[in-house]
């Protein structure tokens, strides 16, 4: 007789593999965080070809775009340091304090613009540094550090330009030596055909693309994400936790020393005051974007697609000839859909089956 020898039922319990579920191609594409602000942006831009003809020329276009890139270049860095899971409320000042320290510098002390500006970028480093060190050694959340921050640039600009011009506005400085080839870098612009191209929009692409290479194919990027994601895990597993944190507020105070030179060597002159309030639309561009303010999810693209839609929407209320008070109305409904988008996607995202 023959003898036929079966196996026992395997008692494994089954791999994680098996667990996964398997995402079609359309939750694949409604999982990516800058899916929500892509359709947004969409169906705003349809909105406001309709109902405003006005931004329907090319000139309206690039001007949306040079609009959108004077808060989207430091919305980068904003992005990038909400998903390693920090904040900065002092992202929108600091523009103002690299302008009027170049200006005054250079100024009162009669020295070229170049050593002004490079003065300008050494000190709004060591901000960001300042920030990041003061977060991660004392444990207190950056909120309240950035918070601190904030006040005591926005005192300080106000204070030292009265004390040192007699009133709350830089000199005029298109007569120092090393204004012409510093505006050409920050502030110049060019025609294509019948529009003008602002060198900022250039710029602002030039960033997005750094950012999301970074994010997306090295691992610094996946440093950020493991930061924001579970810092604890991250540190468990040899992420230089501090050092990337430090390194991502420095990027703000950087982005924020580039938009005030923009602004410097555009105007000439800058008001004491201003920047003030811009903070929250950098973090609202990042939401929109796709960022989850909890850290650990978003990407360079989504930022720059919210940023978008800051320029369109401020500009587009404009060319309808709408009340332009209606604006911040606009900005708090789109932040609360976005927060509700997001975790929404966000689940989608991990989602896993069990069983």
């Amino acid at each position: 007789m023959t003898h036929v020898q079966t196996s026992p039922p395997s008692t494994a319990p089954p791999s994680d593999s098996a667990n996964r579920v398997t995402l079609g191609l359309s939750n694949r594409i409604l999982a990516r965080p800058e899916v929500g602000a892509l359709v947004a942006a969409i169906l705003i831009f349809v909105f406001f070809l309709v109902s405003a003809p006005a931004f329907r020329s090319g000139e309206s276009f690039f001007t949306v775009l040079y609009q959108s890139s004077t808060i989207g270049i430091v919305a980068v860095g904003v992005g990038l340091l909400m998903i390693g899971g920090e904040f900065d409320l002092s992202a929108g000042v600091i523009t103002t304090t690299a302008g009027l320290v170049n200006s005054m510098v250079c100024w009162y002390f009669g020295m070229n613009l170049w050593v002004g500006a490079i003065l300008s970028l050494v000190f709004c480093l060591f901000i960001g540094f300042v920030n990041g060190f003061l977060v991660m050694k004392t444990g207190i959340p950056s909120f309240l550090i950035t918070l601190g921050t904030f006040f005591v640039l926005q005192g300080a600009n106000l204070g030292v330009t009265k004390l040192v011009t007699g009133s709350v506005s830089s000199a005029d400085i298109s007569q120092i030596d090393g204004f012409a080839s510093l505006q050409k870098i920050f502030s110049s612009s060019f025609k294509i055909g019948p529009v003008t191209v602002w060198i900022t929009v250039i710029w602002w692409i030039l960033f997005v693309a750094l950012a999301a290479w970074i994010l997306q194919r090295t691992r610094t990027g996946n440093w950020i994400y493991a930061v924001g994601g579970n810092p604890d895990s991250a540190r468990a597993v040899g992420v230089p936790v501090i050092r990337t944190k430090i390194g991502l507020f420095m990027t703000v105070s950087f982005l924020g020393w580039f938009i005030g030179m923009h602004t410097l060597y555009r105007f000439n002159t800058l008001q004491a005051g201003n920047g003030v309030g811009n903070e929250f639309l950098y973090i609202i561009a990042a939401v929109v974007g796709g960022t989850l303010l909890t850290g650990g999810y978003g990407n360079a693209i989504g930022v720059a697609i919210g940023a978008f839609i800051f320029g369109m929407t401020s500009l587009g209320i404009v060319y309808a000839g709408w009340d332009p008070n209606w604006f911040k109305a606009f900005l708090g409904v789109m932040l609360l859909l976005a927060v509700l988008v997001n975790l929404y996607v966000k689940r989608m995202s991990t989602a896993r089956k069990v069983g």
